[in-house]
């Protein structure tokens, strides 16, 4: 007698044309979202308690661009903290290597902006990568305070107006004799917000290039296990220095861009107190992801300045802005360890159990 054995054939596996569409859209929005924020400055839409008056009056403008800047200066500082593993305390020195270079050349020696621009973030990349191959020797805390006390002393330069160059305490305005038209006056506020956002996707791009290549995924094993790394014939070193400068160069342009769109350089952009608000931006939107710390950076960015508008109308506590973002920044991490970038993967348990649940 013979015994028919039938079998489950297995599901055949879905060609890459079938995917589902909410995957397929998902892989367009950063398109769509950065087609958005281009289109952002005709938009006339009032936003009450979040913005005073339109999208497109100046001074929103000028805010959603420090904004961007920042959400690309989070995710440079990303590059080391949340991909390499690196705890800096200096990034903000090459940040204002850009931003004091380019408005010392061109308001003391008069250079073009493009010329000016293109010495600061080439001289602020090599200051990164010599400073960054001292650092580099030490591990742990011990390369934190090196990078820490690296900053503090281009704070002290800037802060005692080392050769009359930097205005001291006052800060540097930037000369405009050496600026083009289109960046000149209120109404070529779109221009700088189109630049921060042109700087924003540069950033992006070369990390995401990078944490996808090769040597990305080195530097995520020198995150994890530097030890293991080495043992494959690696050289830790090499692959640290090299993010290490490349964070440093992309600080530097962000810095180009941020004096452009506040037509000036002041002392605070020197301060530790600045690479520690780039630490708190890093993980409030999600270490080592690619849209959290840009979330972060703008997020952390838009609240400064909205709660320091606001702070004169609230009570006691209340009314001190750090004390506010503080508590915020507390509450996420509470609630989101793992940033803003994790919200959705928690969101999808309880959505989940909601479709499961029966309805009466």
């Amino acid at each position: 007698m013979t015994q028919a054995v039938s079998a489950e054939a297995p599901p055949a596996a879905t060609p890459p044309e079938l995917a589902p569409p909410r995957r397929r859209l998902a892989a367009f929005a950063p398109l769509v979202v950065l087609v958005v924020a281009v289109l952002l400055p005709y938009s006339t839409l009032p936003l009450p308690g979040l913005f005073d008056g339109a999208l497109n009056k100046p001074g929103n403008l000028q805010i959603l661009a420090v904004c961007l800047v920042f959400g690309g200066l989070a995710a440079s500082y990303d590059l080391l903290f949340g991909r390499t593993g690196l705890l800096s305390f200096g990034h903000a020195l090459y940040f204002a290597a850009g931003v004091y270079g380019t408005d010392v050349l061109v308001t003391h020696a008069g250079f073009p902006l493009w010329q000016a621009a293109v010495f600061a973030v080439v001289g602020s990349t090599i200051l990164a990568a010599l400073l960054g191959a001292i650092a580099l020797r030490t591990a742990g805390i011990a390369f934190a305070m090196v990078t820490l006390a690296f900053a503090q002393v281009g704070a002290i330069l800037v802060a005692r107006d080392f050769g009359g160059l930097t205005g001291g305490e006052e800060g540097l305005p930037l000369a405009s004799d050496g600026l083009p038209d289109f960046l000149l006056g209120v109404a070529n506020t779109v221009n700088l917000y189109w630049l921060a956002l042109a700087y924003l996707a540069v950033v992006v791009l070369v990390v995401s290039r990078v944490a996808a290549s090769p040597t990305g995924r080195v530097l995520a094993g020198l995150r994890d296990d530097e030890r293991r790394v080495g043992v494959l014939g690696l050289d830790p070193y090499r692959y640290k220095l090299v993010a290490f400068t490349l964070a440093g160069g992309l600080a530097a342009l962000g810095g180009v861009v941020y004096l452009l769109v506040v037509g000036g350089a002041s002392p605070h952009v020197t301060s530790s107190e600045l690479t520690l608000s780039l630490l708190v931006m890093v993980v409030l939107g999600g270490p080592g992801t690619r849209w959290g710390p840009v979330l972060g950076g703008i997020l952390y960015m838009y609240l400064d300045h909205r709660l320091t508008s606001l702070s004169a109308d609230l009570p006691g506590p209340l009314g001190q802005p750090l004390f506010v973002l503080g508590a915020i920044f507390i509450l996420a991490v509470y609630f989101f360890p793992g940033g803003l970038a994790s919200l959705r993967t928690r969101i999808a348990p309880l959505r989940a159990a909601l479709k499961r649940s029966p309805t009466s």
